[in-house]
């Protein structure tokens, strides 16, 4: 359906939103006062200003001047050789006789915190990890954190508002506990200033944070609503903010919705890499997820420019779905499946999750499973960074061995009892609980129930809370040895 995409593309640029006036010089709104830049690399700066006129951009740490021109569309932008960590610095951007200068700019490393309500939740009241607590100690001047408004477009915008805040313990209570937790482990490791650029929206799904262009050319289920965006920006408008009056059926799931409104605006900004926390409302399309979650990695990894940049990515805990046909554990399995995704990692939450909560509220934890994956394949750090992942099964006689990767010290419990939450099947496909027992760097498993078992699965309820982890305390994913299609309960 690939023919389709021009005339798409005409409309929206049609429906274009001009960010700047054409008399005025103007950055996009995340060069600000307080900023991270990412270090040792060649970061874009951009902007727009009056077509023609010629633009200048000094860097404080190196006194050197890059210099472009503002083309006929009133943008710009060029490229900055950054420092290594430190600060502060400052950034003055010139042109004919309108000068504007950013100051104290950190560099360091700058991560992009995205996803649905879990990575949205915010540092206050969110629980048992002690908030209040964890507030008197966030005496962070060098973790800087920026909001991207919430923002549903039907088309790509162009610029964001938004501000850096400095972390201190008041400050931090807008933060995301996911985000906080992740950027506070890192600097306390790395010793260098954190950027966290925060993107997310409660209750979005995966298709709302991908591009139009991506969604017309390989998800044919996306393409009549996706081609009735123009008419309806024409009739309401095209670009609405949390509280904005909007058509009924425009949610923060409609297709690119997200993407268009939130990411687009500050793509190419130079960062490290990407933590993600989404899932929760695409259980009901397993199967669609497999590809789907992967075209989000890829296609935001093909707008920055910046090859296969660290994507790491939380699966959806445990919870009681009451009202899903499908079993959720086929969305955590197509998670786990996107591990073979160059250069992502994924953190399990199984033994975090709450059975009547699908807001888990022990963040700590998750936030620095996801800072452990940086560490070890970013950072250099001799640090283990995942719970043990399937890796084969073997029948012998009535028992079924499983072996697995990632056992770091070794295999076990989190809490010395028997491991929970397997089961078995025959060729009728019928699963029974199941004793399972640790031996060595696999698990056996078998029932009396079963003489001739063909298939075990490990944490396939809604809400099991498991409790198999490495010795270094980190969890299992769920998983299945069998390939049996998707079925409803």
């Amino acid at each position: 359906m690939r023919y389709f995409l021009p005339n798409l593309c005409k409309m929206f640029l049609l429906l274009a939103v001009v960010p700047a006036a054409a008399d005025s010089l103007k950055l996009n709104g995340l060069f600000r006062d307080n900023m991270v830049i990412q270090r040792d690399t060649e970061a874009r700066v951009w902007g727009w200003g009056d077509a023609g006129e010629q633009v200048e951009v000094t860097t404080s740490w190196n006194g050197k001047k890059a210099t472009t021109k503002v083309e006929e569309s009133g943008q710009w932008s060029l490229f900055v050789k950054t420092p290594g960590a430190g600060g502060p610095h400052r950034i003055e951007v010139e042109s004919g006789d309108q000068s504007i200068t950013i100051k104290n700019v950190l560099a360091g490393e700058v991560w992009i915190c995205g996803g649905q309500s879990n990575m949205q939740w915010r540092m206050r009241g969110f629980g048992p990890d002690h908030w209040k607590d964890e507030a008197k100690k966030a005496k962070y001047p060098e973790i800087r954190y920026a909001l991207i408004p919430q923002v549903r477009a039907l088309e790509p915008l162009e610029d964001v508002k938004t501000k850096w805040e400095i972390c201190n313990p008041r400050s931090v209570m807008g933060f995301s506990a996911i985000a906080y937790f992740f950027g506070s482990r890192l600097h306390e490791e790395l010793d260098v200033p954190i950027g966290l650029i925060s993107s997310n929206w409660g209750g979005s799904s995966a298709e709302a944070w991908v591009s139009p262009e991506v969604l017309m050319n390989e998800f044919p289920e996306f393409q009549d609503r996706l081609m009735s965006y123009p008419k309806t920006a024409q009739e309401h408008g095209s670009v609405f903010p949390l509280r904005a009056k909007a058509p009924k059926w425009l949610k923060q799931t409609s297709p690119s919705v997200l993407f268009n409104g939130m990411i687009a605006p500050i793509v190419p900004f130079a960062m490290k890499g990407v933590i993600w926390y989404q899932g929760e409302s695409n259980v009901k399309k397993p199967a669609q997820y497999r590809d789907l979650f992967p075209a989000v990695i890829s296609d935001w990894r093909n707008y920055w420019g910046q090859g296969n940049f660290p994507f790491y990515y939380v699966q959806i805990a445990p919870f009681a779905y009451k009202a899903e046909p499908i079993p959720v554990a086929f969305l955590r399995e197509a998670q786990l499946q996107a591990l073979s995704v160059p250069n992502t990692g994924m953190v399990v939450t199984m033994d975090v999750g709450e059975v009547d909560n699908i807001h888990p509220k022990r963040k700590k934890p998750v936030a620095e499973r996801l800072a452990l994956l940086a560490l070890a394949n970013d950072y250099g750090k001799d640090v283990v960074a995942s719970g043990p992942l399937l890796e084969s099964s073997s029948r012998e006689g009535n028992k079924m061995r499983l072996k697995f990767t990632n056992v770091g010290s070794g295999l076990t419990t989190n809490n010395g009892e028997e491991l929970t939450h397997f089961t078995i099947a025959g060729r009728d496909k019928k699963f029974h609980p199941a004793q399972a027992v640790i031996e060595g760097d696999t698990v056996v498993v078998r029932s009396d129930e079963v003489s001739q078992p063909v298939a075990v699965r490990f944490g396939w309820g809604n809400a099991d809370i498991t409790n198999f982890v490495n010795e270094e305390g980190l969890p299992a994913s769920s998983f299945r040895t069998d390939d049996w299609p998707i079925e409803k309960k």
